[in-house]
């Protein structure tokens, strides 16, 4: 199984990801992977993201931004 991010504008376009991305084994370890990076990934244009799991979306669209208040 391979687990992977699409990253997004707000409006849902897909858009290339400042820090280049893998494909990871687990869940666990591709969630760890957007905590660590999520920020860099917010600076580079990213919006939003979905995690896929071998191609079918098991979540999203999550926000990148800091919710407010």
């Amino acid at each position: 199984m391979a687990w992977t991010w699409r990253f997004e504008k707000s409006d849902g376009a897909e858009v290339a990801p400042a820090v280049e991305p893998e494909e990871f084994s687990t869940q666990g370890d591709a969630e760890s992977w957007i905590g660590e990076v999520w920020k860099d990934l917010l600076d580079g244009g990213a919006d939003q993201v979905r995690l896929f799991e071998d191609g079918t979306e098991i979540y999203g669209p999550m926000s990148l931004h800091a919710s407010e208040g």
